[in-house]
């Protein structure tokens, strides 16, 4: 009986996803960013963090940030930017599998409200609105398109989160049946 509701939950996400994209960007999005590494909490705008991740150019205070953590910015950048060519109908695919769910959860450990509450939810909901805009999907566009006024990013961990995405990518085949 279950089964037969599948082909309609798939129809109501294509229409959702549909609505999205005619309807645009979600009114609520981070606008800035508790940038965490250990010990050492960091207030951002998103904006800065957007201007790092696509010019290199460090705000003093990200500056200040990523030389007290010991991180090199380059490779922020790249975990930041590196893409996953993915549309929102593949990705409600992926995300009613199980490494999808896997992807969401361990993502949430990363990127998330203080509260912690509704974390996959919102991380589902960002990854649907970055792939909207243009079929993919970066940390970046993930962070931009959260839908909290504030994401804290467990800094730290973006290695983490950026392994988790390119196991994702990797495994887009095997859950897309295709090639």
């Amino acid at each position: 009986m279950c089964f037969h509701f599948l082909p309609l939950r798939r129809v109501l996400v294509s229409v959702a996803s549909a609505c999205f994209l005619l309807l645009g960007t979600p009114a609520l999005a981070a606008e800035r960013v508790m940038l965490k590494y250990n010990v050492l909490r960091e207030p951002i705008t998103t904006k800065e963090l957007s201007t790092f991740a696509q010019t290199g150019k460090l705000s003093t205070l990200l500056q200040v940030t990523i030389l007290l953590a010991q991180q090199d910015p380059e490779i922020i950048r790249q975990y930041l930017t590196t893409p996953i060519k993915i549309s929102p109908t593949d990705l409600d695919k992926v995300f009613n599998s199980e490494i999808g769910d896997t992807t969401l959860g361990e993502l949430s450990q990363v990127l998330h409200t203080r509260s912690r509450q509704g974390d996959q939810q919102a991380l589902r909901s960002a990854f649907v609105a970055s792939a909207s805009q243009d079929q993919q999907i970066t940390l970046l566009e993930i962070i931009q398109n959260y839908p909290a006024a504030e994401v804290e990013i467990e800094a730290d961990r973006l290695e983490t989160a950026n392994n988790q995405l390119r196991r994702l990518q990797a495994s887009l085949p095997d859950i897309l049946g295709s090639k």
